[in-house]
Protein backbone atom coordinates (compact mmCIF):
# COMPACT_ATOMS: atom_id res chain seq x y z
CA UNK A 1 0.00 0.00 0.00
CA UNK A 2 1.77 3.17 -1.27
CA UNK A 3 -0.89 5.73 -0.01
CA UNK A 4 0.19 7.21 3.57
CA UNK A 5 -2.53 9.67 5.69
CA UNK A 6 -2.49 12.83 5.95
CA UNK A 7 -1.31 13.03 9.09
CA UNK A 8 1.48 10.59 8.72
CA UNK A 9 3.16 12.39 5.71
CA UNK A 10 3.05 15.99 6.94
CA UNK A 11 4.57 15.19 10.86
CA UNK A 12 6.22 18.16 12.24
CA UNK A 13 10.04 17.74 11.14
CA UNK A 14 11.08 21.17 12.97
CA UNK A 15 9.82 22.89 15.58
CA UNK A 16 8.46 25.38 12.88
CA UNK A 17 6.23 23.15 11.75
CA UNK A 18 4.73 22.57 15.52
CA UNK A 19 1.86 24.45 15.56
CA UNK A 20 0.16 26.11 18.35
CA UNK A 21 3.02 25.76 21.16
CA UNK A 22 5.41 28.78 20.49
CA UNK A 23 5.65 28.61 24.39
CA UNK A 24 7.00 25.12 24.38
CA UNK A 25 9.06 25.19 21.49
CA UNK A 26 10.89 28.54 22.28
CA UNK A 27 11.47 27.20 25.29
CA UNK A 28 13.27 23.96 24.14
CA UNK A 29 15.41 25.72 21.25
CA UNK A 30 16.82 28.52 23.80
CA UNK A 31 17.91 25.36 25.70
CA UNK A 32 19.60 23.67 22.65
CA UNK A 33 21.20 26.68 21.27
CA UNK A 34 22.72 27.05 25.68
CA UNK A 35 23.27 23.74 25.70
CA UNK A 36 21.42 24.03 29.07
CA UNK A 37 18.61 21.17 28.49
CA UNK A 38 17.32 19.18 31.38
CA UNK A 39 18.18 15.27 31.14
CA UNK A 40 14.55 14.70 31.88
CA UNK A 41 11.19 15.86 30.21
CA UNK A 42 7.76 15.62 30.64
CA UNK A 43 4.91 16.30 27.75
CA UNK A 44 1.78 16.64 28.79
CA UNK A 45 -1.67 17.42 27.23
CA UNK A 46 -4.49 16.26 24.88
CA UNK A 47 -3.76 14.24 22.46
CA UNK A 48 -2.75 15.41 19.07
CA UNK A 49 -1.06 18.45 19.84
CA UNK A 50 2.47 17.21 19.11
CA UNK A 51 3.57 16.03 21.66
CA UNK A 52 5.98 12.96 20.54
CA UNK A 53 6.29 15.11 17.47
CA UNK A 54 8.35 17.65 19.19
CA UNK A 55 10.10 15.03 21.68
CA UNK A 56 11.78 13.49 18.67
CA UNK A 57 11.90 16.73 17.19
CA UNK A 58 14.24 17.47 20.24
CA UNK A 59 16.15 14.27 20.05
CA UNK A 60 17.44 15.45 16.34
CA UNK A 61 17.99 18.95 17.16
CA UNK A 62 20.72 17.52 20.15
CA UNK A 63 22.10 14.94 17.57
CA UNK A 64 22.10 17.26 14.97
CA UNK A 65 25.82 16.90 13.14
CA UNK A 66 25.49 21.11 13.20
CA UNK A 67 24.42 21.13 16.86
CA UNK A 68 24.19 23.75 18.49
CA UNK A 69 21.45 24.81 16.63
CA UNK A 70 17.53 25.74 16.95
CA UNK A 71 16.41 23.30 14.11
CA UNK A 72 17.48 19.96 12.55
CA UNK A 73 18.80 20.41 9.24
CA UNK A 74 16.97 16.99 8.38
CA UNK A 75 20.03 16.03 5.80
CA UNK A 76 22.02 15.06 7.90
CA UNK A 77 22.91 11.28 8.81
CA UNK A 78 22.00 11.10 12.41
CA UNK A 79 18.49 13.57 11.43
CA UNK A 80 18.19 10.79 8.53
CA UNK A 81 18.80 8.20 10.53
CA UNK A 82 16.49 9.26 13.87
CA UNK A 83 13.52 10.45 11.34
CA UNK A 84 13.25 6.93 9.74
CA UNK A 85 13.98 5.04 12.89
CA UNK A 86 17.54 3.49 11.99
CA UNK A 87 19.63 4.48 14.86
CA UNK A 88 19.23 2.55 17.82
CA UNK A 89 20.33 5.34 20.24
CA UNK A 90 16.64 7.05 20.35
CA UNK A 91 14.15 4.78 21.82
CA UNK A 92 10.64 5.12 21.28
CA UNK A 93 8.64 3.09 23.88
CA UNK A 94 4.47 2.60 23.77
CA UNK A 95 4.46 2.18 28.04
CA UNK A 96 0.29 0.93 27.12
CA UNK A 97 2.53 -2.54 26.22
CA UNK A 98 5.36 -2.21 28.28
CA UNK A 99 4.05 -1.68 32.00
CA UNK A 100 5.95 -4.29 33.90
CA UNK A 101 9.09 -3.91 36.23
CA UNK A 102 10.95 -5.95 34.08
CA UNK A 103 10.37 -3.92 30.92
CA UNK A 104 11.61 -0.74 32.79
CA UNK A 105 14.67 -2.90 34.75
CA UNK A 106 15.57 -3.48 31.29
CA UNK A 107 15.58 -0.06 30.29
CA UNK A 108 17.30 0.90 33.56
CA UNK A 109 19.90 -1.56 32.79
CA UNK A 110 21.08 -0.43 29.46
CA UNK A 111 20.69 3.49 30.25
CA UNK A 112 24.71 3.07 31.29
CA UNK A 113 26.07 1.92 28.26
CA UNK A 114 27.09 4.85 25.83
CA UNK A 115 25.41 5.56 22.65
CA UNK A 116 26.69 4.14 19.57
CA UNK A 117 26.28 6.37 16.82
CA UNK A 118 24.92 9.59 17.80
CA UNK A 119 26.30 12.14 21.19
CA UNK A 120 22.90 11.72 23.11
CA UNK A 121 20.93 8.34 24.14
CA UNK A 122 17.27 9.46 24.26
CA UNK A 123 13.91 7.46 25.72
CA UNK A 124 10.74 8.92 24.54
CA UNK A 125 8.09 7.02 26.34
CA UNK A 126 4.71 7.43 25.61
CA UNK A 127 1.33 7.46 27.39
CA UNK A 128 4.12 6.81 30.77
CA UNK A 129 0.73 7.30 32.78
CA UNK A 130 0.12 3.70 31.94
CA UNK A 131 2.77 1.93 33.16
CA UNK A 132 2.64 0.39 36.63
CA UNK A 133 3.12 1.66 40.42
CA UNK A 134 6.17 -0.91 40.38
CA UNK A 135 7.54 0.21 37.52
CA UNK A 136 7.50 3.46 37.98
CA UNK A 137 9.22 2.89 41.59
CA UNK A 138 12.33 0.97 39.15
CA UNK A 139 12.64 3.82 36.89
CA UNK A 140 13.12 6.94 39.94
CA UNK A 141 16.64 6.66 40.62
CA UNK A 142 17.31 6.30 36.92
CA UNK A 143 15.49 9.46 36.41
CA UNK A 144 16.62 11.67 38.87
CA UNK A 145 20.91 10.78 38.49
CA UNK A 146 20.68 9.24 34.70
CA UNK A 147 24.13 9.26 32.92
CA UNK A 148 25.16 12.50 30.82
CA UNK A 149 24.58 11.07 27.34
CA UNK A 150 21.11 10.35 28.27
CA UNK A 151 17.43 12.00 28.01
CA UNK A 152 14.27 11.04 28.71
CA UNK A 153 11.03 12.56 27.46
CA UNK A 154 7.84 10.93 28.82
CA UNK A 155 4.58 11.80 27.25
CA UNK A 156 1.28 11.91 28.22
CA UNK A 157 -2.61 12.68 28.15
CA UNK A 158 -2.86 12.23 31.76
CA UNK A 159 -0.80 13.70 34.01
CA UNK A 160 -2.70 13.60 37.23
CA UNK A 161 -2.28 9.42 37.31
CA UNK A 162 1.97 10.50 37.50
CA UNK A 163 3.48 9.74 40.89
CA UNK A 164 4.48 13.48 42.08
CA UNK A 165 8.01 11.90 42.74
CA UNK A 166 8.32 11.24 38.95
CA UNK A 167 7.13 14.75 37.74
CA UNK A 168 9.45 16.20 40.30
CA UNK A 169 12.42 15.15 38.38
CA UNK A 170 11.07 16.55 35.33
CA UNK A 171 10.83 19.89 33.19
CA UNK A 172 7.09 19.85 32.37
CA UNK A 173 5.41 21.55 29.29
CA UNK A 174 1.79 21.49 29.37
CA UNK A 175 0.76 21.48 25.31
CA UNK A 176 -2.35 23.12 24.94
CA UNK A 177 -5.48 22.44 22.73
CA UNK A 178 -4.75 24.24 19.43
CA UNK A 179 -6.48 26.61 18.30
CA UNK A 180 -9.12 26.71 15.48
CA UNK A 181 -7.37 29.37 13.14
CA UNK A 182 -4.21 27.93 13.84
CA UNK A 183 -5.47 24.43 12.92
CA UNK A 184 -6.93 26.31 9.61
CA UNK A 185 -3.86 27.61 8.29
CA UNK A 186 -1.73 24.18 8.87
CA UNK A 187 -4.13 22.14 6.85
CA UNK A 188 -4.18 25.13 4.55
CA UNK A 189 -0.86 24.70 3.69
CA UNK A 190 -1.04 21.22 3.78
CA UNK A 191 -3.53 21.02 1.11
CA UNK A 192 -1.76 23.95 -1.32
CA UNK A 193 1.18 21.29 -0.75
CA UNK A 194 -0.99 18.33 -1.83
CA UNK A 195 -2.72 20.24 -4.58
CA UNK A 196 -6.27 19.67 -3.40
CA UNK A 197 -9.41 22.40 -2.96
CA UNK A 198 -10.97 22.81 0.48
CA UNK A 199 -13.83 25.13 0.89
CA UNK A 200 -13.07 27.61 3.57
CA UNK A 201 -16.18 26.73 5.21
CA UNK A 202 -15.36 22.90 5.20
CA UNK A 203 -11.97 23.83 7.30
CA UNK A 204 -13.66 26.08 10.06
CA UNK A 205 -16.09 22.85 10.19
CA UNK A 206 -13.10 20.38 10.37
CA UNK A 207 -11.13 22.82 13.10
CA UNK A 208 -14.32 23.15 14.90
CA UNK A 209 -14.69 19.22 15.31
CA UNK A 210 -11.34 18.41 15.45
CA UNK A 211 -11.77 19.87 18.80
CA UNK A 212 -8.01 21.25 19.53
CA UNK A 213 -6.08 18.44 17.98
CA UNK A 214 -3.99 18.62 14.39
CA UNK A 215 -4.13 15.19 14.53
CA UNK A 216 -7.42 14.31 14.47
CA UNK A 217 -8.07 17.69 12.18
CA UNK A 218 -5.75 16.03 9.33
CA UNK A 219 -7.96 12.17 9.84
CA UNK A 220 -11.25 13.76 9.46
CA UNK A 221 -9.96 15.97 6.43
CA UNK A 222 -8.25 12.72 4.62
CA UNK A 223 -11.82 11.22 5.30
CA UNK A 224 -13.66 14.17 3.77
CA UNK A 225 -11.08 14.14 0.89
CA UNK A 226 -12.09 10.61 -0.07
CA UNK A 227 -15.69 11.16 0.60
CA UNK A 228 -16.19 13.92 -1.57
CA UNK A 229 -15.31 13.80 -5.36
CA UNK A 230 -13.79 17.14 -6.67
CA UNK A 231 -13.36 19.81 -4.12
CA UNK A 232 -14.17 19.25 -0.54
CA UNK A 233 -17.65 21.32 0.19
CA UNK A 234 -19.07 21.71 4.15
CA UNK A 235 -22.06 19.42 3.23
CA UNK A 236 -18.94 16.86 2.58
CA UNK A 237 -17.18 17.60 6.00
CA UNK A 238 -20.70 17.41 7.88
CA UNK A 239 -21.93 14.10 6.41
CA UNK A 240 -18.50 12.52 7.94
CA UNK A 241 -18.22 14.30 11.00
CA UNK A 242 -22.67 13.79 11.94
CA UNK A 243 -22.46 18.00 11.84
CA UNK A 244 -25.81 19.82 11.63
CA UNK A 245 -25.25 22.89 8.92
CA UNK A 246 -25.75 26.65 9.77
CA UNK A 247 -29.35 26.69 8.24
CA UNK A 248 -30.94 23.65 10.05
CA UNK A 249 -29.18 25.18 13.28
CA UNK A 250 -31.11 28.89 12.39
CA UNK A 251 -33.93 27.13 11.53
CA UNK A 252 -34.63 25.15 15.16
CA UNK A 253 -33.68 28.10 16.93
CA UNK A 254 -36.22 30.19 14.90
CA UNK A 255 -38.91 27.85 15.54
CA UNK A 256 -37.95 27.61 19.21
CA UNK A 257 -37.98 31.44 20.03
CA UNK A 258 -41.46 31.36 17.65
CA UNK A 259 -42.99 28.92 19.97
CA UNK A 260 -43.14 26.59 17.36
CA UNK A 261 -42.66 23.47 19.09
CA UNK A 262 -44.04 21.25 16.55
CA UNK A 263 -41.58 22.49 13.94
CA UNK A 264 -38.73 21.94 16.27
CA UNK A 265 -39.49 18.86 17.19
CA UNK A 266 -40.02 17.38 13.61
CA UNK A 267 -37.09 18.97 12.27
CA UNK A 268 -35.10 17.34 15.20
CA UNK A 269 -36.72 13.64 14.14
CA UNK A 270 -35.68 14.19 10.71
CA UNK A 271 -31.57 14.88 11.91
CA UNK A 272 -31.69 11.69 13.76
CA UNK A 273 -33.67 9.97 11.01
CA UNK A 274 -30.87 11.18 8.82
CA UNK A 275 -27.93 9.39 10.45
CA UNK A 276 -27.28 12.64 12.35
CA UNK A 277 -25.26 12.10 15.87
CA UNK A 278 -27.77 13.59 18.90
CA UNK A 279 -24.62 14.47 21.00
CA UNK A 280 -22.71 16.07 18.39
CA UNK A 281 -26.32 18.08 17.19
CA UNK A 282 -26.18 19.20 20.90
CA UNK A 283 -22.46 20.22 20.60
CA UNK A 284 -22.88 22.33 17.48
CA UNK A 285 -26.31 24.24 18.85
CA UNK A 286 -24.01 25.23 22.24
CA UNK A 287 -21.89 26.87 20.20
CA UNK A 288 -23.91 28.40 17.75
CA UNK A 289 -26.10 29.74 20.43
CA UNK A 290 -22.43 31.04 21.95
CA UNK A 291 -21.74 32.67 19.13
CA UNK A 292 -24.69 34.06 18.84
CA UNK A 293 -24.61 35.35 21.98
CA UNK A 294 -21.16 37.14 21.35
CA UNK A 295 -22.25 38.62 18.15
CA UNK A 296 -25.66 40.16 20.09
CA UNK A 297 -23.39 41.78 22.45
CA UNK A 298 -20.67 42.96 20.67
CA UNK A 299 -20.61 43.09 17.17
CA UNK A 300 -17.02 44.04 16.14
CA UNK A 301 -16.07 40.59 17.36
CA UNK A 302 -16.70 38.96 14.08
CA UNK A 303 -13.04 37.23 14.46
CA UNK A 304 -14.01 35.32 17.61
CA UNK A 305 -16.66 33.28 16.31
CA UNK A 306 -16.21 29.93 16.04
CA UNK A 307 -19.19 27.89 14.69
CA UNK A 308 -21.27 30.72 13.04
CA UNK A 309 -20.75 32.32 9.44
CA UNK A 310 -22.48 36.02 9.90
CA UNK A 311 -25.54 36.16 6.89
CA UNK A 312 -28.70 37.63 6.29
CA UNK A 313 -30.43 34.95 7.84
CA UNK A 314 -27.77 34.98 10.99
CA UNK A 315 -28.37 38.80 11.64
CA UNK A 316 -32.15 38.33 11.25
CA UNK A 317 -32.01 35.67 13.85
CA UNK A 318 -29.67 37.96 16.28
CA UNK A 319 -32.48 40.92 15.99
CA UNK A 320 -35.49 38.82 17.02
CA UNK A 321 -33.45 37.11 20.21
CA UNK A 322 -32.55 38.58 23.25
CA UNK A 323 -29.76 37.91 25.40
CA UNK A 324 -31.03 36.24 28.40
CA UNK A 325 -33.27 33.91 26.28
CA UNK A 326 -29.73 32.57 24.48
CA UNK A 327 -28.53 32.34 27.56
CA UNK A 328 -31.04 30.01 29.69
CA UNK A 329 -31.18 28.16 26.15
CA UNK A 330 -27.58 27.63 26.43
CA UNK A 331 -27.59 26.44 30.44
CA UNK A 332 -30.36 24.25 29.54
CA UNK A 333 -28.46 22.61 26.99
CA UNK A 334 -25.58 22.33 28.72
CA UNK A 335 -27.82 20.43 31.18
CA UNK A 336 -29.46 17.98 28.48
CA UNK A 337 -25.16 17.34 27.36
CA UNK A 338 -24.47 16.28 30.92
CA UNK A 339 -27.87 13.97 30.68
CA UNK A 340 -27.06 12.47 27.56
CA UNK A 341 -24.06 11.07 28.89
CA UNK A 342 -25.82 8.65 31.14
CA UNK A 343 -28.60 7.24 28.61
CA UNK A 344 -29.78 4.49 26.03
CA UNK A 345 -31.92 7.20 24.60
CA UNK A 346 -30.44 10.58 24.21
CA UNK A 347 -33.45 11.74 21.66
CA UNK A 348 -35.70 11.89 24.42
CA UNK A 349 -33.54 14.29 26.39
CA UNK A 350 -33.12 16.57 23.74
CA UNK A 351 -36.74 16.45 22.80
CA UNK A 352 -37.45 17.67 26.69
CA UNK A 353 -35.01 20.31 26.71
CA UNK A 354 -36.44 22.19 23.02
CA UNK A 355 -39.98 21.82 24.64
CA UNK A 356 -38.47 23.07 27.95
CA UNK A 357 -36.70 26.24 26.06
CA UNK A 358 -39.77 27.03 24.15
CA UNK A 359 -42.01 26.63 26.82
CA UNK A 360 -40.27 28.43 29.59
CA UNK A 361 -39.10 31.60 27.83
CA UNK A 362 -42.01 32.02 24.81
CA UNK A 363 -41.47 35.30 23.67
CA UNK A 364 -37.64 35.87 22.23
CA UNK A 365 -38.41 39.58 22.14
CA UNK A 366 -37.73 39.31 26.09
CA UNK A 367 -40.21 42.58 27.25
CA UNK A 368 -43.32 41.01 26.77
CA UNK A 369 -42.68 37.62 28.24
CA UNK A 370 -41.39 40.11 30.93
CA UNK A 371 -44.50 41.79 31.61
CA UNK A 372 -46.84 38.98 31.02
CA UNK A 373 -44.34 37.16 33.65
CA UNK A 374 -44.45 39.76 36.11
CA UNK A 375 -48.19 40.02 35.88
CA UNK A 376 -48.80 35.71 36.50
CA UNK A 377 -46.79 36.17 39.53
CA UNK A 378 -48.46 39.40 41.02
CA UNK A 379 -52.06 37.12 40.51
CA UNK A 380 -50.21 33.98 42.45
CA UNK A 381 -49.45 36.22 44.95
CA UNK A 382 -53.01 37.93 45.18
CA UNK A 383 -54.42 34.62 45.31
CA UNK A 384 -52.83 33.03 47.54
CA UNK A 385 -53.28 36.15 49.91
CA UNK A 386 -56.78 36.00 49.39
CA UNK A 387 -56.80 32.09 50.06
CA UNK A 388 -54.71 32.78 53.55
CA UNK A 389 -57.14 35.58 54.81
CA UNK A 390 -60.55 32.98 53.98
CA UNK A 391 -58.85 30.85 56.42
CA UNK A 392 -58.18 32.96 59.30
CA UNK A 393 -61.91 34.42 58.32
CA UNK A 394 -63.24 30.70 59.06
CA UNK A 395 -60.60 30.05 62.18
CA UNK A 396 -62.83 33.06 63.43
CA UNK A 397 -65.57 32.67 65.79
CA UNK A 398 -68.89 33.93 64.45
CA UNK A 399 -69.36 36.54 67.72
CA UNK A 400 -66.34 37.78 66.48
CA UNK A 401 -66.75 38.76 62.90
CA UNK A 402 -67.58 42.29 63.27
CA UNK A 403 -64.35 43.32 65.07
CA UNK A 404 -62.28 41.21 63.20
CA UNK A 405 -62.39 43.66 60.00
CA UNK A 406 -60.65 46.12 62.14
CA UNK A 407 -57.15 44.90 62.55
CA UNK A 408 -57.05 44.31 58.98
CA UNK A 409 -57.72 47.69 58.40
CA UNK A 410 -55.11 49.20 60.77
CA UNK A 411 -52.64 46.42 58.93
CA UNK A 412 -53.72 47.37 55.56
CA UNK A 413 -52.95 51.15 56.51
CA UNK A 414 -49.36 50.06 58.23
CA UNK A 415 -48.80 48.38 54.58
CA UNK A 416 -49.23 51.37 52.80
CA UNK A 417 -46.81 53.64 55.06
CA UNK A 418 -43.71 51.53 54.57
CA UNK A 419 -41.37 53.53 56.74
CA UNK A 420 -43.44 52.31 59.22
CA UNK A 421 -43.88 48.91 60.91
CA UNK A 422 -45.33 48.13 64.16
CA UNK A 423 -43.08 44.78 65.38
CA UNK A 424 -45.92 42.16 66.52
CA UNK A 425 -43.72 41.92 70.29
CA UNK A 426 -46.47 39.24 71.66
CA UNK A 427 -46.27 37.40 68.88
CA UNK A 428 -42.51 36.62 68.84
CA UNK A 429 -42.21 36.26 72.80
CA UNK A 430 -45.27 33.72 71.94
CA UNK A 431 -42.36 31.79 69.51
CA UNK A 432 -39.34 32.78 71.84
CA UNK A 433 -41.25 30.10 74.57
CA UNK A 434 -41.72 27.68 72.33
CA UNK A 435 -38.43 27.85 70.06
CA UNK A 436 -36.27 25.17 69.75
CA UNK A 437 -32.76 25.26 68.19
CA UNK A 438 -32.38 22.29 66.05
CA UNK A 439 -35.48 23.77 64.29
CA UNK A 440 -33.75 26.77 63.83
CA UNK A 441 -30.77 25.00 62.83
CA UNK A 442 -32.61 23.11 60.13
CA UNK A 443 -33.60 26.00 58.88
CA UNK A 444 -30.18 28.39 59.14
CA UNK A 445 -29.01 25.03 56.92
CA UNK A 446 -31.94 25.57 54.03
CA UNK A 447 -31.27 29.19 54.55
CA UNK A 448 -29.08 29.55 51.43
CA UNK A 449 -31.06 27.32 48.86
CA UNK A 450 -34.39 28.94 50.00
CA UNK A 451 -32.89 32.08 48.83
CA UNK A 452 -31.42 30.84 45.25
CA UNK A 453 -35.14 29.27 44.92
CA UNK A 454 -36.64 32.37 46.11
CA UNK A 455 -34.60 34.48 43.57
CA UNK A 456 -35.62 32.36 40.60
CA UNK A 457 -39.36 32.86 41.63
CA UNK A 458 -39.51 36.55 42.08
CA UNK A 459 -36.75 38.90 42.13
CA UNK A 460 -38.87 41.36 44.08
CA UNK A 461 -39.35 38.89 46.50
CA UNK A 462 -36.30 38.21 46.97
CA UNK A 463 -34.62 41.50 47.04
CA UNK A 464 -36.78 42.21 50.60
CA UNK A 465 -35.41 39.47 52.55
CA UNK A 466 -31.56 38.81 51.15
CA UNK A 467 -30.64 40.85 53.95
CA UNK A 468 -32.30 38.71 56.52
CA UNK A 469 -30.99 35.67 58.82
CA UNK A 470 -33.28 33.12 60.95
CA UNK A 471 -33.29 34.33 64.70
CA UNK A 472 -35.75 31.82 66.13
CA UNK A 473 -38.04 28.83 65.46
CA UNK A 474 -40.57 27.01 66.82
CA UNK A 475 -42.40 24.26 64.80
CA UNK A 476 -45.07 26.64 63.48
CA UNK A 477 -43.36 30.22 63.19
CA UNK A 478 -40.38 31.38 62.61
CA UNK A 479 -38.81 35.30 63.30
CA UNK A 480 -36.58 36.29 60.59
CA UNK A 481 -34.58 39.40 61.68
CA UNK A 482 -34.36 42.02 58.74
CA UNK A 483 -31.63 44.44 58.20
CA UNK A 484 -33.29 47.43 57.12
CA UNK A 485 -36.66 48.42 58.96
CA UNK A 486 -38.29 49.28 55.41
CA UNK A 487 -37.66 45.67 54.28
CA UNK A 488 -40.46 44.22 56.74
CA UNK A 489 -42.81 46.55 55.83
CA UNK A 490 -41.86 45.38 51.97
CA UNK A 491 -42.30 41.95 52.99
CA UNK A 492 -45.46 42.26 54.18
CA UNK A 493 -46.53 42.49 50.50
CA UNK A 494 -44.48 39.36 49.66
CA UNK A 495 -45.35 36.97 52.61
CA UNK A 496 -47.54 34.21 51.12
CA UNK A 497 -45.14 33.93 47.82
CA UNK A 498 -42.18 33.68 50.45
CA UNK A 499 -43.52 31.45 52.74
CA UNK A 500 -44.99 29.24 49.98
CA UNK A 501 -41.24 28.63 48.90
CA UNK A 502 -40.44 28.58 52.57
CA UNK A 503 -42.77 25.71 52.86
CA UNK A 504 -41.06 23.86 49.71
CA UNK A 505 -37.75 23.60 50.76
CA UNK A 506 -38.21 22.69 54.53
CA UNK A 507 -41.03 20.55 53.53
CA UNK A 508 -43.36 21.73 55.97
CA UNK A 509 -45.44 25.26 56.51
CA UNK A 510 -44.17 28.11 58.87
CA UNK A 511 -45.14 31.44 59.74
CA UNK A 512 -42.74 33.83 59.51
CA UNK A 513 -42.69 36.81 61.36
CA UNK A 514 -40.95 40.09 60.54
CA UNK A 515 -38.67 42.33 63.26
CA UNK A 516 -35.81 45.03 62.44
CA UNK A 517 -32.30 43.63 63.40
CA UNK A 518 -31.97 46.40 66.12
CA UNK A 519 -35.12 45.31 67.85
CA UNK A 520 -34.40 41.71 67.87
CA UNK A 521 -31.56 42.15 69.76
CA UNK A 522 -33.14 44.20 72.37
CA UNK A 523 -36.30 41.71 72.52
CA UNK A 524 -34.42 39.13 72.79
CA UNK A 525 -31.61 40.21 75.07
CA UNK A 526 -35.06 42.11 77.31
CA UNK A 527 -36.65 38.31 76.81
CA UNK A 528 -33.39 36.46 78.42
CA UNK A 529 -33.16 38.94 81.51
CA UNK A 530 -36.47 38.04 82.62
CA UNK A 531 -36.30 34.66 81.92
CA UNK A 532 -33.17 34.83 84.67
CA UNK A 533 -34.98 36.81 86.86
CA UNK A 534 -37.69 34.43 86.83
CA UNK A 535 -36.29 31.52 87.99
CA UNK A 536 -32.81 32.49 89.13
CA UNK A 537 -32.48 29.98 91.75
CA UNK A 538 -33.73 26.94 90.11
CA UNK A 539 -31.55 27.29 86.88
CA UNK A 540 -28.10 28.13 88.67
CA UNK A 541 -28.24 27.94 92.83
CA UNK A 542 -27.95 24.58 92.18
CA UNK A 543 -24.79 24.74 90.51
CA UNK A 544 -21.73 25.36 92.74
CA UNK A 545 -19.38 26.14 89.78
CA UNK A 546 -21.62 28.96 88.94
CA UNK A 547 -22.04 30.21 92.10
CA UNK A 548 -18.57 30.00 93.11
CA UNK A 549 -18.28 32.93 89.65
CA UNK A 550 -20.66 34.57 91.06
CA UNK A 551 -18.41 34.96 94.14
CA UNK A 552 -15.70 36.33 91.71
CA UNK A 553 -16.72 38.17 89.59
CA UNK A 554 -20.05 39.61 90.39
CA UNK A 555 -23.65 38.65 88.18
CA UNK A 556 -22.82 41.85 85.78
CA UNK A 557 -19.83 39.90 84.06
CA UNK A 558 -21.45 36.94 83.53
CA UNK A 559 -23.68 35.00 80.92
CA UNK A 560 -25.02 31.46 81.72
CA UNK A 561 -25.44 29.37 78.20
CA UNK A 562 -26.91 26.11 77.94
Amino acid sequence: MSYQALYRVWRPRTFHDVVGQSHITRTLQNAIVQEKFSHAYLFSGPRGTGKTSAAKIFAKTINCEHAPVKEPCNECAACRGIQDGSISDVIEIDAASNTSVDDIREIRDKVKYASSVVPYKVYIIDEVHMISVNAFNALLKTLEEPPKHVVFILATTEPHKIPLTIISRCQRFDFKPISNQAIVERMQTILDGEGLTVAKEALDAVALAAEGGMRDALSILDQAISYSEDSVQLEDVLAVTGGVSQQILTEIIAAMTQKEVQTALKMLDELIQHGKDPARFVYDIIYFLRDLLLYKSAPALEGVLERAIIDDAFKELAQNVTEQWIQHAIMQLNQCQQEMKWTNNPKVFIEIAIITITNQYPEAAGSADIASSDAVMQLTTKLAQLEKEITTLKEVPAQTNTVAPQPERKRQQQRQSKNSYKVPYERIRNVLKEAQKPALKEIQSQWASFLNKLKTTSAPAHATIQDSKPAAASDSSLVVAFKYEIHCALFLDNRELVESVLSSVLNKQLTIIAIPEQDWQELRNDYLKNQEQSTPEQSNASDPLVEEARKLFGDDLIEIHD
